[in-house]
């Protein structure tokens, strides 16, 4: 990176203009410039989209690769220094997958022509909002924390506040109130992404605080705490998702206005079968999944319930699991849920997984220690 604005000192250039010199990921090629910015080892221009150039520092960056050590930068500041010093916790590779923070695998999917990491990592370039919306279990959450390393959550409900965004008085040790900033108010100060999971269910007088952060101000008005004024650093995106099916779930105008972008979001039934999920079990999600889709039905297993699935039958059998799959759809689906699992699997009725009659004593212990045999060893022929 270092190099290539050497090469160019006349030059500013965008995320884009390096990623394509380079023939790196956005997300990478991004990450790699704010390190260089935050050394002072490059100048950056611009707020929306930025702009990057070589100052007097590029050069003497450009000859030997340093790590920042631990504890240097903002937490956002050390998830792109592993990202650009680390092999590829979250590169895209073609087809690769990418580790999330917690550990857990993500397959990108194609987005635009771009893996879908890819194109989120352009849009927060650019600040442009972005909605996800689609069934639960679709994986809206493991996409934007697949994009993301430096992502804070907002899990919303009917019950979030103001407070639960903007932050609020709490009681410390010592009995004395401070006050404790909250997730919107530390995304913007850090320059992080900010994901409002769920957040068709807070109330819109309570979304209404996170709007002043997103348009042209980049800034709130922390009431609550001397009328304190926030600005956000660059860095600072807004990502929101959305359950259309779910209860209470009310996209707004003022909401859907707010992100430029909007992406639909489904399951992939290729993924779930190159993830060894029963094939079958696969097949009854595609036939449930086209049902919702005539409106003749309103559920259908997602990936999340189709690795569930897989989980269970490792652990109880097959036939535990296909109870189970009927037993977690809405009431008003289980009969036609049940319905697919017997023509599609094969058995002959299926029905909600549920506990049977008591065991005696000797039954459970049976099931707790298998009985071994007790033919003799065979000996040979005898003499």
């Amino acid at each position: 990176m270092a190099r290539l604005l050497v090469d160019r000192p006349a030059d500013t250039l965008t995320i884009g203009d390096m990623a394509r010199g380079l023939g790196h990921s956005h997300g990478a090629v991004r990450n790699a410039a704010l390190t260089l910015v935050r050394r002072g080892e490059a100048d950056q221009l611009g707020t929306g989209q930025p702009q990057f150039r070589a100052n007097g520092k590029t050069a003497a960056a450009a000859q030997t690769a340093v790590i920042s050590p631990p504890g240097t930068h903002s937490p956002r500041a050390q998830a792109a220094t592993a990202r650009t010093t680390a092999p590829a916790a979250n590169t895209v590779k073609p087809g690769g997958p990418i580790r999330r923070a917690g550990g857990q695998l993500y397959h990108p999917r194609e987005l635009a022509d771009l893996p879908d990491v890819e194109a989120l990592n352009r849009l927060r370039d650019a600040d442009v909002p972005v909605l996800l919306y689609g069934p639960p279990g679709t994986g809206k959450t493991s996409l934007v924390e697949a994009a993301f390393p430096d992502l804070l959550t907002v899990a919303g409900d009917g019950d979030t506040t103001v407070g639960d965004l903007i932050g609020e008085y709490t009681q410390d040790d010592a009995g004395a109130y401070v006050f404790q900033y909250g997730p919107l108010v530390t995304a913007m100060t850090e320059g992080r992404a900010l994901l409002i999971d769920d957040a068709t269910l807070i109330s819109p007088k309570v979304l209404a605080a996170l709007y002043p952060a997103m348009d042209g101000r980049r800034q709130i008005q922390v009431k609550a705490h001397k009328g304190e004024t926030i600005q956000a650093k660059q860095g600072f995106y807004v990502v929101a998702g959305h359950n259309p099916g779910v209860h209470g779930a009310v996209l707004t105008e003022a909401l859907a206005s707010r992100f430029s972008v909007q992406i639909q979001v489904g399951t992939d039934y290729d993924l779930a079968l190159a993830l060894r999920i029963d094939a079958r079990v696969v097949r009854i999600a595609r036939n449930l999944a086209h049902q919702v889709e005539l409106g003749e039905l309103g559920w259908a297993p997602q990936l999340r319930e189709l690795l569930s699935y897989q989980k269970t039958e490792a652990v109880l059998g097959t036939a535990a699991a296909l109870a189970n799959l009927v037993g977690i759809a809405p009431i008003e689906d289980r009969d036609a849920v049940a319905t697919a699992v017997s023509k599609i699997a094969g058995v002959k009725s299926v029905a909600p997984l549920t506990l049977g009659r008591q065991l005696s004593a000797a039954t459970a212990s049976a099931a707790r220690h298998p009985p071994v045999s007790t033919a003799p060893a065979h000996r040979g022929p005898s003499r």
